[in-house]
């Protein structure tokens, strides 16, 4: 049967996960039918947002919704506002919340959203407009128990409380469950905003164990100062790590003697930027990436360890904050190098996990104490390092390919048992 060619993938992110896939499909031996099936999403959704802007002319975004699985349940995934949103990105980001969610044992798919846009360039009106809009044009696709929305780059917990009014006020009733990551007072969960951040020192804590290390005393690096690489740096800083080097949108800091985090986060409060801060060197977001240090955090945004600097990071060990942060070619020169990557569905799982629970506090009507919060997020990651751990261990693979192994292998595993309609 001829098949139209598909067209070469805009994104490196979504050439990266369709090479995991592909690789694990074959090393798990998954039925042709199946693996196909994994390679495509199952639906999506492209929009066209018209917003009146502040200047009085009417501007359209092009925004996108997609499910890539549901067998599991509903689907569950970000909503990112950034420049460089596309299609092909969106795809790559719902394939891999389909495989982190199955990976921590939610009853979850795998969805994402994102609309191209500049937010830091736009008022509050015009961000709150857009978001309106753009939710109104994907509502067929989300709800409560279809597909549930959570915050990403350039959105937070007032994008959520936007989108849920508005779709709240279409069913003439409040309804929290349609997103996560909402502020508390309209039903949001204790420990959302930090649950990402958390949930990476919680896996590194349990690698440290694993790999015989301490984690106090580590030189970090972190790439990225935003929701997730500020909490990890305040809380590794707590751990007795020294923080010599930060970077964000704007460029990157340096202090080998380390950086005083309170200060530092008080800076950024104040300028909005890692940048400036006094007593710390300037340097790029490509140099920071190649310092030698104990531990790396990529934090910030897709294929930020590629091909062309993977020989040059320094770091001995890297753990992803960000969505595909690392190549597949930078991650084969890493693993050649020694250089041991605790992979993104693994470690940056925290904020889903939680999400999961501010929907099912908000399903029960019955909300936790933050204590209760950080302890169960804590039993979940502790949980899943030790079952990649053994898989590592027992397959001879790395972190990665074993953490796919499991969450690739449940959601092809469910196909099977549900099987194919009609």
């Amino acid at each position: 049967m001829f098949m139209t060619p598909a067209p070469e993938s805009e994104s490196p992110l979504h050439r990266t996960t369709l090479a995991q896939l592909d690789s694990i499909a074959e090393r798990l031996n998954l039925e042709p039918g199946i693996h196909e099936r994994l390679r495509y999403p199952r639906r999506a959704l492209t929009v066209s947002i018209p917003v009146l802007m502040d200047h009085g002319r009417t501007e359209v975004f092009i925004g996108y919704r997609v499910h890539h699985d549901t067998v599991l349940g509903a689907s569950k995934g970000g909503l990112r506002y950034d420049p460089s949103v596309n299609l092909d990105e969106v795809t790559a980001l719902a394939m891999l919340m389909t495989w982190k969610c199955a990976l921590m044992g939610l009853p979850y798919g795998g969805a994402k959203g994102g609309v191209r846009c500049a937010p830091r360039q736009m008022s509050a009106r015009e961000r709150e407009a857009l978001t309106r809009r753009y939710t109104v044009e994907i509502m067929p696709l989300i709800g409560p128990d279809l597909d549930i929305p959570a915050p990403d780059l350039g959105t937070d917990e007032q994008t959520m409380a936007w989108m849920m009014d508005t779709y709240s006020m279409t069913q003439g009733r409040s309804v929290p469950g349609v997103v996560t990551g909402k502020p508390l007072i309209i039903g949001g969960s204790h420990g959302r905003r930090e649950a990402t951040g958390r949930g990476i020192v919680s896996v590194l804590h349990q690698a440290a164990h694993h790999l015989g290390h301490e984690v106090s005393g580590k030189r970090v690096v972190i790439q990225g100062f935003g929701n997730v690489g500020s909490v990890v740096a305040r809380l590794l800083w707590d751990d007795g790590c020294k923080i010599v080097g930060v970077g964000d949108v704007n460029g990157g800091i340096w202090n080998g003697d380390g950086l005083d985090v309170l200060k530092l986060q008080a800076h950024v409060k104040e300028s909005g930027s890692v940048v400036g801060l006094p007593g710390a060197e300037p340097i790029s977001n490509a140099d920071l990436i190649e310092q030698a240090c104990g531990l790396l955090v990529p934090a910030a945004v897709g294929s930020q360890i590629h091909e062309g600097n993977a020989d040059r990071v320094k770091a001995a060990l890297i753990i992803e904050g960000a969505n595909g942060p690392t190549t597949a070619e930078a991650d084969a020169i890493l693993h050649e190098r020694g250089v041991r990557v605790i992979p993104d569905v693994l470690a940056n799982a925290g904020g889903v996990v939680v999400s999961y629970f501010e929907w099912v506090q908000g399903l029960q009507h019955h909300f936790w104490r933050e204590s209760e919060v950080i302890s169960r997020l804590q039993e979940i990651m502790t949980r899943a390092v030790d079952r990649v751990w053994a898989t590592a261990e027992s397959e001879k693979v790395t972190l990665r390919a074993a953490a796919l192994m499991e969450g690739i292998g449940r959601v092809a595993e469910a196909h099977r048992i549900r099987g194919l309609y009609p």
